[in-house]
């Protein structure tokens, strides 16, 4: 009796803590390329490792065996880029190649096919408005392009929002956003696509990490009209991946000039009110790639350790996302 009453006593005073819900890294089979400034996209329940600096294999995660596989070349360098599940392939625009800090954009998309293992050229970008490290997002059979660079980490940023229809491969103006952003991710909530994060790049006066972005942009498909929510991002990162998930918008992963290493926060917006809750962070801080929400389940792979171009990583680590989002602040 003595010994349930301590036990009660220590719970009641926050001495005793249940186990809580964290990110684990997968011992994953096989060999994945290390890699950054790439992307990280899941199509038909694999996972697809693709682009970075210098030349890089696509590799492909199976979740239910852990496995990983090189399955394709890249048919070019292809870095800083949001790809996007589309159709049952994987569609690559809004993307640079080159070395820094002048990488030319990519003039067109490049169109992966898992089932074939082929690459083939898509629609080229809008006339004008050619550039790379945009955000990508997909909405009702349609493919939207956001923000990004025009040269390379140089100048050049841009506010511009492109929309394209890939059956017939044309293009349409929309509303530029509230602000200009590269190393930018969008994300899709409800009716909504947001933006939080990314930074303006101008190695041209020496400006490239110190220049995030702390206003959170989203474009209304409703009303047709961009919007700036009432709070700022808690940790201003450019680099970062973000996820819509039911009415949270989930932002990881990211670099800034506040700190060497890579940041492994985890931040997650309710929009229906505006407020903020944290989720365990990473165990390892990354940038420069993608996240996977599968069958309840965030995944993050790959990425830069460190702000910059590396240590590179070819890890693999997951949370189970309705766990986490209980036991949220």
């Amino acid at each position: 009796m003595k010994t349930a009453l301590f036990v009660l006593l220590l719970f009641s005073f926050g001495y005793v803590t249940l186990a809580q819900e964290t990110w684990k890294e997968i011992q994953a089979k096989g060999d994945a390329m290390k890699r950054h400034e790439n992307s990280f996209v899941e199509c038909n329940g694999k996972f697809y490792a693709l682009g970075g600096r210098g030349d890089r294999s696509v590799d492909e995660f199976d979740p239910n065996t852990s496995t990983w596989s090189q399955i394709a070349d890249a048919p070019m360098e292809i870095s800083h880029f949001q790809a996007v599940s589309f159709e049952d392939e994987i569609w690559v625009l809004g993307a640079m190649t080159g070395n820094y800090p002048h990488e030319p954009p990519i003039t067109h998309a490049w169109i992966f096919n898992p089932e074939t293992k082929n690459w083939r050229k898509g629609p080229e970008l809008p006339a004008g408005r050619l550039r790379g490290s945009a955000g990508v997002a997909v909405r009702e059979g349609k493919i939207y392009l956001v923000g990004g660079i025009q040269d390379g980490h140089y100048e050049g940023f841009v506010p511009w929002f492109d929309v394209l229809d890939p059956e017939k491969g044309t293009w349409e103006k929309l509303p530029d956003a509230p602000r200009a952003r590269d190393h930018v991710s969008a994300a899709i909530v409800g009716n909504r696509l947001y933006l939080a994060g990314g930074r303006t790049s101008h190695s041209a006066v020496g400006k490239v990490l110190e220049t995030t972005i702390e206003e959170i942009d989203y474009y209304d498909f409703e009303t047709g009209k961009w919007e700036t929510i009432d709070t700022t991002l808690p940790t201003p990162r450019a680099g970062n991946s973000n996820l819509g998930i039911g009415p949270y918008l989930v932002i990881l992963n990211g670099e800034s000039a506040m700190q060497e290493s890579a940041h492994a926060e985890v931040e997650v917006l309710d929009t229906r009110n505006h407020t903020w809750k944290l989720l365990p962070k990473l165990n390892q801080g990354r940038h420069g790639t993608g996240v996977v929400f599968w069958e309840g389940k965030i995944y993050v792979a790959a990425g830069s350790a460190n702000r910059g171009g590396g240590p590179e990583l070819n890890t693999i680590e997951m949370i189970d996302w309705e766990k986490a989002i209980k036991e949220s602040n």
